[in-house]
């Protein structure tokens, strides 16, 4: 076996458009109410140190890792922020891949490793989704930005 990735990806926590279009509006509202309070009343102020706190935690967030999605081995393996275990799939159990949307919703919150109704979600940005289910029924949708690269590593590594 070798040791060489298959396929890798990073997604970020704070890439996806729809969350950064709605910290943008929160950003514009408090500097907005910032200018049109600012000769009227003092706590004005709390306005320009909420929207540049939104700004900073913003940046920092394009660049925070929430997971690294890595095909080889035979196996998918999931590996999240600080706190969060690793998740390995081994793909000798799996029956099928599909490639799927993720979600009807326009806004999906990021998640790692969420079990409901017999899935487990891994998602942080992208519109599509990879659906990988085992022997046993267990469906794993894994959100991705590169639904075509990702689908094929897994098919290349089942076949070998």
């Amino acid at each position: 076996m070798s040791s060489k990735a298959t396929f890798t990806e990073k997604q970020y926590l704070g890439r996806d458009y729809n969350r950064i279009s709605i910290r943008l509006v929160m950003i514009l509202f408090c500097f907005t109410a910032y200018y049109i309070n600012y000769e009227r009343e003092r706590n004005g102020d709390l306005f320009l140190v909420v929207g540049c706190s939104i700004l900073i935690v913003s940046v920092i967030m394009l660049f925070m890792v929430h997971y690294r999605t890595t095909v080889k081995n035979q196996s998918v393996i999931l590996d999240g922020l600080w706190t969060t275990r690793l998740v390995k799939i081994d793909l000798n159990s799996i029956v099928k891949v599909e490639r799927t949307k993720y979600s009807s919703y326009i806004i999906n919150n990021p998640v790692y490793n969420l079990h409901t109704k017999g899935k487990i979600r891994f998602y942080a940005g992208g519109k599509e989704a990879i659906s990988l289910t085992d022997r046993d029924g267990l469906e794993y949708i894994i959100g991705t930005q590169c639904p075509a690269e990702l689908e094929q590593a897994i098919r290349k590594e089942m076949g070998a």
